[in-house]
């Protein structure tokens, strides 16, 4: 039979085969979609991860059919189905997180099985070699989702390799956890920003009332102009102070710490047995029975580095994560003080005289509550008995200072 005549033989083969390959191609970012949106809806931890990498798996075997595709003269496929997959399915929704993971798994099984018949009637070489490989993936995929489903912690790829990170895993419940107290980043961010504007507010407060006190007995206009001097130039000195200070408090931890660590190191280094030790005493003050200290310092001893950051966190009570960033602390730091120091001053910008004051007092103590009440973002106590503790010490503050102002400028008249 002449050569030509099979031509069209051979692209109706591979017409079909090219279809058999974007239907797996659709049928895996499907898949890869719906884990991944159930990844980012799930609530536990452990089950997150796994869920993230059949997401990795099924987008792995969806760059392998694509290449096949290509590589056949194939058109670069284009996905045309949910961004969610089939999470977004009523039946999905409507069954709660273990049905979807249910209904996964039969999607799973009927994935080997169609793979299974392709096996047999593909006919491409290249297209059988990738499916051979995916199978396996499939058949692993179903095993951890049966694992999930049944409440089994323990999860592992063939040849045993375990398929969940530990550090991702520790990341991932820290982050969830954080996210459902208002986030870690969050808190230190709300602690330092509280900090600040407290310090500003409490600093130029007392500024104002006590130079209101001490420019009673002059004009309106005379004594609005003094407050407001005063005012901007401690706001100033008080934000840069704040700002420099934060900064070179958070550059000296970090200094310390560096150089502690660096002791650590050298002890380490010149006697690694009494390193040993020591990091078997410190677990085991912490209730770990001896020999499963001394089995876990056996461990970390395998590592210098781990060994390493392991006694330097136990000895410094801290890791370098842990330390604050000198530039990020002298922003927050000055921003926010110079937030909570133009509150008192903002009244003399419009206005003289007793209203002036008055004003200012009434704005910096409303002020001083929002702050104390904003406390119990980071703390356990209620919001209104921070924000009354932190009104009556602002009160009492404004109080004091303008007295001695008063004093004051009775004494310079």
């Amino acid at each position: 039979m002449p050569i030509d005549s099979l031509s069209p033989f051979k692209n109706a083969r591979n017409k079909k085969v090219l279809a058999a390959l974007e239907g797996n191609w659709q049928a895996e970012m499907e898949g890869y979609s719906t884990y991944l949106a159930l990844a980012d809806r799930e609530t536990d931890a452990l089950r997150a991860q796994v869920l993230r990498h059949l997401a990795s798996a099924e987008l792995e075997h969806a760059q392998l059919w694509e290449n096949r595709i290509l590589e056949l003269g194939g058109a670069k496929p284009m996905y045309n189905g949910h961004p969610h997959g089939e999470a977004d399915s009523l039946a999905s929704r409507a069954g709660g997180p273990m049905m979807a993971l249910r209904r996964l798994e039969i999607e799973e099984s009927r994935h080997i099985a169609n793979y299974g018949t392709q096996l047999k009637e593909l006919g491409d070489e290249g297209s059988v070699a990738i499916l051979e490989h995916v199978i396996e993936d499939e058949k692993e995929h179903y095993r951890e989702l049966g694992s999930l489903l049944r409440g089994r912690s323990h999860f592992a790829a063939p040849g045993g390799k375990q398929i969940l990170d530990a550090k991702g895993l520790l990341e991932e419940m820290l982050a969830k956890r954080d996210k459902a107290r208002g986030g870690s980043w969050a808190g230190s961010w709300i602690g330092d920003a509280i900090y600040g504007i407290n310090d500003g507010l409490g600093a130029i407060f007392g500024i104002v009332s006590g130079v209101s006190g001490a420019t009673a007995t002059q004009n309106s206009a005379a004594q609005a102009h003094y407050v407001l001097l005063a005012g901007l130039a401690g706001m100033i000195a008080s934000a840069l102070s704040m700002g420099s200070g934060a900064y070179l408090a958070a550059k000296s931890e970090r200094e310390i710490y560096e150089a502690e660590f660096q002791r650590e190191r050298e002890a380490l280094e010149m006697n690694p047995t009494e390193a040993r030790q020591l990091l078997s005493l410190y677990f085991q003050v912490k209730g770990l029975p001896e020999e499963d200290a001394e089995h876990i310092v056996e461990h970390l001893a395998a590592d210098s580095d781990l060994m390493l950051k392991a006694l330097a966190a136990e000895r410094m009570s801290t890791t370098e994560d842990g330390l604050r960033v000198p530039i990020i602390s002298a922003v927050s730091g000055a921003l926010s003080t110079a937030v909570g120091a133009m509150i008192p001053v903002i009244p003399f910008f419009f206005m003289t005289g007793a209203t002036a004051v008055i004003t200012a007092a009434i704005i910096s103590l409303v002020a001083h509550f929002a702050v104390g009440a904003a406390k119990s973002l980071i703390t356990v106590r209620s919001w209104w008995s921070s924000g009354f503790e932190m009104t009556a010490v602002g009160a009492v503050e404004g109080a004091v200072t303008y007295v001695i102002g008063l004093w004051l400028g009775h004494l310079g008249a």
